[in-house]
């Protein structure tokens, strides 16, 4: 079995961990319809557009019956 012949520092063993807890910056685009921000493969949140065809409904046009 392999056993290591030295210690390893803090400094290298905190860099090893340091790629495990790297946090990605979330990516953003615009949407292609009214220019609202959105996350990439969702529907847009603003008019409920996605690759150019209405997939959700909005907050201003009925879901609900009241």
């Amino acid at each position: 079995m392999a056993v290591p012949k030295r210690k390893k520092t803090p400094p290298k063993r905190d860099m090893r961990r340091a790629q495990h807890d790297k946090v990605t910056p979330v990516q953003v685009i615009s949407c292609e319809n009214c220019g609202e921000a959105r996350l990439p493969h969702r529907a847009c949140g603003a008019c409920g557009h996605y690759n150019g065809r209405k997939v959700a409904p909005t907050g201003d046009e009925g879901g609900s019956t009241s």
